[in-house]
């Protein structure tokens, strides 16, 4: 089965919280039931393999850890 990335009107938000840990998801995973589950940097890192091959769809936010948020000077 081959993953696919979902529209980006599907973006994780901080309010998403992973299904192992209940930290911050940045990773979502659909799954050919129409159940999603929802996986901190972590946990998607730990259980990566095995994800992709059940998932329909994947949501893979985990860049945004690495993003580096701009400041404005007054």
């Amino acid at each position: 089965m081959t993953t696919a990335v979902a529209p980006s009107s599907a973006t994780l938000t901080a309010l998403d919280r992973c299904d192992r840990c209940g930290a911050q998801a940045y990773l979502r995973v659909e799954l050919a039931s129409g159940l999603e589950l929802l996986f901190c940097a972590h946990h998607a890192r730990e259980h990566d393999e095995k994800l992709r091959e059940v998932a329909v769809t994947v949501v893979d936010e985990t860049h945004k850890l690495q993003d580096k948020p701009t400041v404005e000077s007054d």
